[in-house]
């Protein structure tokens, strides 16, 4: 069988009808919220090490018959047999595509295989083959120099392929349901971008994400039991920051992040993101004494699992004065160490090394080194982690302590690090999320607003007004209410699985949020409700909120 090439000057049909639902929601992605659920997620393909979103030359193919098409004029340029290699160069003129001895030349194209998967040749994930749901975009960057592989794919696809990569099965159903919800806010308000022909990358740069060839039944089953669920804060999507392990106390966002846009450490604090600890009686750690009295011992806590739970480092002070050599140039270019340190620079003999400031966890926020040349003052908890090497690996977190040993005259001779936690330990911990699932058996929404300062679960908010908006979920115990945080309109007609209601929405007085209790048209598992427009030109801002009852977990000994 071979290839089939159509003729882009005569061709003048719309391409079928899987991928023009693509471009349309490609072209339509800069009002998001316009979109149902956000459906598809633009994901940057990076190389085997993770590490290259720029490429000169790829070869890419389907396991049944693709279609290539042209972006700009939104027709199938080729339609390719299964398993044949498509290779595709960057040149200044455009995307050189060679298929079967045919070679033809495109500004940006998409790749689509209704009947199967797409491949990247060479390109694996978990030592195998990795193959993607969705489509292919291509797309050259602005200077023509290199292009980009992105994967359009639905965010329930895309979750499938986050979720088993993110934290292990084990960890059982619920707290996969957690990180499927949490993973799922990430991609729709990550916390940066940067590049513009996608949102994410599929490494630890974002999220992990390898795939179709790595999904696994229980993370899929925690993906599609959580339909649509996302977290929420005032009405809007929080960022769901989250990390391995906490060693039992999360830290605020502000302590631990510099603002994206300004570069300003500490950030504005987010109220849904505070340091919360695993037990209400551990005090915050804000001197160096209780952050030694909690990180050099194992105090239970539902972290207690991770093999990152407590850790310790030691360097001669011969050999941290070579680290610091390397690191505090290289992190210099942060420009969260001052002064700043250039290469070749003398930072002289190691004096002391003082914590000037911790967060509620015990997170160093700021460290100084006092050397014979001079006090450099370090901040930030990543660029901490970077400046304090051990065997060119940085320290798996900041919630540590510094303990110096000294000899009969007052030097420095060795310096040990105690530390907990693997990560930067905001928001969910990934092994404390598994202990409460596997041993306090504590349901998924439980786990979230454990981790998540007053937070609520739903749908994604929606302005409806010009035409009707579809939203699928997950009720986990059959209950569920309509949000209205803004309108004109008297009534709201909603179709709830397939029957119609109307409710009447009073005149706000004192706020302008309404609730309509919706539990008795609902059920247990998936529901379907579409918003339909409201009249004469209004407009309705909406969401479905699900309702849970919330306890606080304890702790629990397994000798208890």
């Amino acid at each position: 069988m071979g290839i089939k090439i159509n003729n882009k000057k005569t061709l003048k049909k719309i391409i079928n009808t899987i991928f023009s639902v693509i471009i349309i929601l490609v072209l339509s992605m800069s009002n998001t919220y316009a979109l149902n659920d956000f459906d598809v997620v633009r994901v940057g393909i990076t190389d085997n090490k993770f590490q290259n979103v720029q490429k000169k030359e790829i070869t890419v193919y389907g396991t049944a018959e693709c279609e290539l098409c042209d972006k700009e004029t939104k027709t199938v340029i080729a339609r390719i047999p299964a398993e044949m290699d498509i290779l595709i160069k960057n040149s200044p003129k455009g995307l050189v595509i060679a298929i079967n001895g045919h070679t033809l030349t495109l500004r940006d194209c998409v790749l689509v295989c209704p009947q199967g998967l797409l491949g990247v040749r060479g390109l694996l994930r978990k030592g195998t083959q990795a193959l993607y749901h969705g489509a292919f975009e291509i797309v050259q960057n602005d200077n023509k120099d290199c292009f980009y592989l992105v994967n359009l794919v639905e965010t329930q696809e895309y979750l499938k392929g986050v979720v088993p990569n993110e934290m292990p099965v084990a960890f059982g159903l619920e707290a996969l349901k957690a990180q499927a919800v949490a993973a799922r806010n990430y991609v729709l308000t990550p916390r940066t971008q940067a590049y513009k022909e996608f949102s994410v990358v599929d490494s630890v740069a974002s999220q992990v994400y390898f795939g179709a060839n790595t999904e696994e039944e229980l993370a899929t089953r925690a993906v599609m039991e959580t339909d649509g669920v996302v977290a929420l804060h005032n009405h809007a999507l929080i960022l769901a920051l989250y990390s391995s392990t906490a060693g039992g106390y999360t830290e605020s966002y502000a302590n631990a992040f510099s603002d994206p846009n300004t570069k300003i450490f500490p950030a504005p604090t987010k109220p849904y993101l505070k340091a919360v600890p695993d037990k209400s009686e551990f005090e915050p750690l804000i001197d160096d004494k209780k952050a030694k009295d909690f990180y050099s011992v194992k105090i239970p806590s539902f972290d207690i699992e991770s093999p990152y739970y407590r850790w310790s480092k030691e360097w001669g002070v011969k050999e941290l004065e070579e680290v610091l050599k390397t690191t505090l140039p290289t992190q210099s270019k942060t420009g969260f160490i001052y002064p700043a340190v250039r290469t070749g620079d003398d930072i002289g003999k190691i004096k002391d090394i003082k914590v000037m400031k911790r967060g509620n966890s015990g997170k160093i926020m700021e460290v100084e080194i006092l050397t014979s040349r001079g006090c450099y003052t370090v901040s930030k908890e990543l660029v901490i982690r970077r400046v304090f090497q051990k065997n060119g690996v940085s320290l798996p977190s900041a919630n540590a302590v510094f303990e110096k040993k000294l000899d009969n005259y007052g030097n420095v001779q060795s310096i040990i690090i105690y530390g907990g936690g693997f990560g930067h330990g905001v928001g969910m911990s990934q092994f404390g999320a598994g202990y409460m699932a596997t041993k306090l058996k504590q349901p998924y929404y439980n786990i979230l607003r454990h981790y998540y300062t007053d937070i609520n679960l739903g749908t994604v908010p929606v302005t409806v007004s010009g035409e009707d908006i579809k939203q699928t979920f997950w009720a986990p115990i059959g209950r569920a209410q309509i949000v209205i945080t803004d309108t004109t309109s008297p009534k709201l007609a909603v179709m709830i699985n397939g029957r119609e209601h109307e409710f009447l929405i009073p005149k706000p007085i004192f706020h302008r949020e309404h609730k309509i209790d919706i539990s008795r048209f609902i059920d247990d598992g998936f529901n379907t409700v579409t918003f339909h427009a409201p009249s004469l030109g209004r407009s309705v801002s909406t969401y479905i909120e699900l309702v849970e009852k919330y306890s606080k977990p304890n702790y629990v000994d397994d000798d208890e």
